[in-house]
């Protein structure tokens, strides 16, 4: 493995572009998968956690690995989206072939009272988990290699769904009309309510289950053979600082402990980080789910420390009609607007 941070010739069979593979679950899936002779694009905020990760990821492989993939880490900030068209331009000029896109990266800050602004303005969270994945995928499409098996991986929660366990608990996810989305920049909620960071990162995960429906839609009409896999992971709490709650014990660092606390160690209800990225190891390598169409699988809890990984029902909004293609259509506005 090549210690540097520039785009990985095309030496071997298959490459992989990985958002949020830093730390947490992506970070646990790209050790597996260069393990198992993948090439990775893992994009990094900046050069330093670009070095931090690829020293991280070197002295982490057994050395004795008979086959490893490459690692690149170009650097890509998802709250800017002119960093993402900076990236993208540079793959395309290399043209490169991407044989699976992993949309995983993902921001929570639950507890702040006000939102948080991306480079061009835009609620954060939206910005982080859909918009920016959103127009990153659009950039990509033509760099897919349909002659191998294609797919697009996108990384969501049932907390999508007011109905599940997570989507119970406060504020639950709606876009509504999307009105907020359809006034244009300096927006604090999709649906035009007052804003609160736990509900938007809900409205979010909603927005990778419609992003993903949509999409399949898109590459079924156009007949290009890109499977398309939405995905929740279940509850994930990391022991150490770093993982998915790291920007949400910024704002109430006691609760995330004792949260933490409870749901880990007490009730048993949460998963690592470890045995999350094997799931996302095995959409990226195994036949059983090469399914036509779009589909979502969801890690549920079935008792204390026991979960299943299967086929699941995305919310009743999420099944509206036309609200994917009016997302697809405000959220391509938006972005025209600010670049």
């Amino acid at each position: 493995m090549s210690k540097n941070s520039n785009i990985p010739k095309q030496d071997k069979p298959l490459t992989i572009f990985i958002t949020g593979g830093s730390s947490g679950i992506g970070y646990q899936a790209v050790i597996k998968l260069i393990s198992l002779g993948y090439n990775i694009i893992l994009p990094c905020k900046n050069i330093l956690r670009a070095n931090e990760v690829l020293t991280n990821i070197f002295n982490q492989l057994p050395h004795s690995l008979s086959k490893k993939g490459d690692i690149a880490t170009p650097i890509m900030d998802l709250s800017d989206l002119k960093s993402v068209d900076s990236l993208c331009n540079e793959l395309k000029k290399k043209r490169l072939k991407i044989d699976i896109l992993i949309l995983n990266a993902g921001l929570q800050y639950t507890g702040s009272k006000r939102p948080r602004r991306s480079i061009q303005d835009i609620e954060l969270t939206f910005a982080v988990n859909h918009l920016a994945h959103f127009y990153l995928t659009q950039n990509l499409l033509p760099l897919i290699n349909i002659s191998n098996d294609s797919k697009i991986i996108i990384t969501s929660s049932e907390v999508h769904n007011p109905s599940s366990s997570g989507g119970k608990v406060g504020l639950k996810a709606s876009l509504g009309d999307l009105n907020g989305l359809a006034s244009g920049s300096g927006f604090d909620m999709i649906d035009g309510s007052k804003f609160n960071a736990d509900k938007a990162y809900k409205d979010s995960k909603l927005c990778n289950i419609l992003f993903a429906k949509e999409l399949s839609n898109r590459l079924n009409k156009k007949k290009l053979p890109i499977k398309v896999i939405a995905w929740a992971p279940g509850l994930v709490i990391s022991r150490d600082r770093q993982g998915f709650f790291r920007y949400s014990r910024k704002y109430n660092q006691i609760g995330q402990v004792l949260f933490a606390t409870l749901a880990r160690d007490l009730l048993r209800i949460t998963t690592s980080n470890e045995k999350a990225g094997m799931l996302l190891t095995s959409l990226v390598c195994s036949d059983e789910y090469d399914r036509s169409d779009f589909n979502y699988y969801s890690n549920k809890i079935i008792s204390p420390g026991k979960f299943i990984f299967e086929k699941t029902n995305i919310s009743e909004e999420a099944q509206i009609e036309g609200l994917s293609n009016k997302l697809w259509y405000l959220s391509k506005s938006l972005i025209y607007d600010k670049i």
